[in-house]
C-alpha cells in the first residue's frame, strides 16, 4: 500500500498541492525548520489537538480554523513551541498565519499554523516572516520531504506515508508527513501530523472520520507519558480527485476511514518506534478485556512503566514489572485468569510464572521488534498500544535539550 515513490511524495502526492520546507534560523543547528504546504483549491479541513489544559498559542489559532471549516495552507516551524508565552505568543501565531495568508493569497482564518521546539520561547518573528516568503517561492510538488523534515526536532528521520484507493470510480489519493519522537503521551504527542487527501468530502465527516482514526491510532501511542502542548492532527481535503462528494456514513465514507486509518497507523507505528533513544519497538496487544476502555489503559499501564521499558532496554525478560503495572492499571483483573506472553511465549500463566525454554526467550528479547500480549481472561475486547524502550540514551537527550 506505501509504496517508495509514493512515500517520497508524500503530502504531494494527492493532486492539488505543493510543499517546502526551508532554513528560517529558528533552530540553533541551522537546520531545515519551517514547512509549508499548500492547495490553491480550497479544502476542508479537520483537527484533533492536545488535551493538555497548557496548550501552545499556534493549537488555539488552528482550532479557530479548524471551526470554520476551510484552509488553503499549513504553515509549522521547528525550534520553538510558541506556549507559554502569553498574549505576545498569541499575536506571533496571528501574525504566522497572516504571514502565510499574505504570501499565499488567501484569508488568515484559512491558515493552519503549528509549531515544535522549546516552551516559555517567543517566536523570532523576522525569521518566520523571511521563512514564509522564502518557502512560498519554492512550493513544488516535490517538496514534501523538505517539508517534513523542517518539522523535525529530536526525531532521527522524518515519517511520512502516502497511498491511494479507488472511492466511487475514481482514484482518491492520501499523503502525509509527521513528526514525533518524545514527549509521546495520549492524547497525542509532541506530535504533528499533516494529512492531504484530493478526496472530495463533507467537513463534518472529514471531522468524523478523523476523530475515531485517531482514537485508535494516534491515541494508542506511548513513549514516556508526557503530554506535550503542541501537539495537533490535521486533514486537508481539496475534493481535487472529483470523487462524488462523500456526503454520508456510506460505503464510500467506510473506504476514505479505512483508508485514512491505515495511513494513521503506520504512521503511528513509526514515531513510537522512533521514541528518543529508543533500540526497541514495544507492540502491547491486550486481549480478553470487558472493554475496549480497559483494554487500553492495562496497555498504557505497561507501556508507560520505566521500569518494564528499562527491562527491555536490558533484553531482561523480567516478567513481574509488566504483571505488576496489569494489576496497578486500575481496571478489574484477575490474576489467576491473565496470561502474559513476550513474542508468543508465555511468561506467566495464571497466576504464576511460567516454564519457557530460556534460548528461545533470550532470542526473542534481543529482536527490535518484540510483542508484550496481556490476556485478561475477562470478556472480548482487545486494544493495541505502540511504545518502545528507555536507553541511556533517552537520558541524554532530554538532560541536554534546553541546553
Amino acid at each position: 500500500m506505501f509504496s517508495e515513490a509514493h512515500t517520497k511524495k508524500g503530502v504531494t502526492f494527492p493532486k492539488g498541492f505543493k510543499a517546502a520546507g526551508v532554513k528560517a534560523g529558528i533552530k540553533k543547528s541551522g537546520n531545515l525548520d519551517l514547512a509549508l504546504i499548500y492547495t490553491e483549491k480550497e479544502a476542508a479541513v479537520a483537527g484533533t489537538f492536545t488535551k493538555n489544559q497548557v496548550a501552545a498559542a499556534p493549537v488555539y489559532v488552528s482550532k479557530e480554523v479548524v471551526k470554520n471549516g476551510v484552509a488553503h495552507a499549513i504553515c509549522a516551524n521547528a525550534g520553538c513551541a510558541n506556549a507559554c508565552t502569553g498574549d505576545e505568543g498569541m499575536n506571533n501565531a496571528r501574525a504566522m498565519a497572516k504571514a502565510t495568508a499574505d504570501a499565499v493569497g488567501c484569508a488568515a482564518n484559512e491558515v493552519i499554523v503549528a509549531s515544535t521546539g522549546v516552551i516559555g520561547v517567543q517566536l523570532p518573528m523576522e525569521k518566520v516572516a523571511a521563512g514564509v516568503k522564502a518557502a512560498v517561492t519554492e512550493l513544488s510538488e516535490d517538496g514534501s520531504v523538505n517539508a517534513g523534515n523542517a518539522i523535525i526536532t529530536t526525531d532521527t528521520y522524518s515519517k511520512a506515508c502516502a497511498t491511494e484507493v479507488e472511492i466511487g470510480g475514481k482514484t482518491v489519493r492520501f499523503g502525509a508527513i509527521a513528526k514525533g519522537s518524545g514527549m509521546i503521551q495520549p492524547n497525542m504527542a509532541t506530535m504533528l501530523c499533516f494529512i492531504t487527501t484530493d478526496a472530495a468530502i463533507d467537513q463534518p465527516l472529514l471531522q468524523a472520520a478523523l476523530s475515531e482514526v485517531v482514537e485508535v491510532t494516534f491515541n494508542m501511542i506511548s513513549i514516556d507519558g508526557d503530554m506535550s502542548t503542541n501537539d495537533m492532527a490535521v486533514v486537508l481535503a481539496n475534493g481535487a480527485a472529483d470523487n462524488a462528494k462523500i456526503t454520508n456514513k456510506d460505503k464510500d465514507y467506510e473506504i476514505f476511514r479505512d483508508t485514512l486509518k491505515d495511513l494513521c497507523t503506520g504512521l503511528s507505528q513509526r514515531i513510537a518506534a522512533d521514541g528518543e533513544g529508543a533500540t526497541k519497538f514495544l507492540t502491547i496487544h491486550v486481549t480478553g478485556a470487558k472493554s475496549f476502555e480497559s483494554a487500553k489503559q492495562v496497555g498504557m499501564s505497561v507501556a508507560k512503566s520505566p521500569l518494564v521499558k528499562t527491562a527491555f532496554f536490558g533484553e531482561d525478560p523480567n516478567w513481574g514489572r509488566v504483571i505488576c503495572a496489569v494489576g496497578y492499571a486500575g481496571v478489574p483483573m484477575e490474576p489467576k485468569k491473565t496470561v502474559v506472553k513476550f513474542g508468543g511465549i508465555p511468561v506467566y500463566d495464571k497466576g504464576v510464572g511460567a516454564a519457557f525454554d530460556e534460548a528461545a526467550l533470550r532470542k526473542v528479547m534481543a529482536e527490535h521488534d518484540v510483542v508484550i500480549d496481556v490476556e485478561l481472561g475477562l470478556g472480548n475486547e482487545e486494544a493495541t498500544i505502540w511504545s518502545c524502550d528507555f536507553s541511556y540514551e533517552y537520558v541524554k537527550i532530554n538532560g541536554e535539550y534546553h541546553t
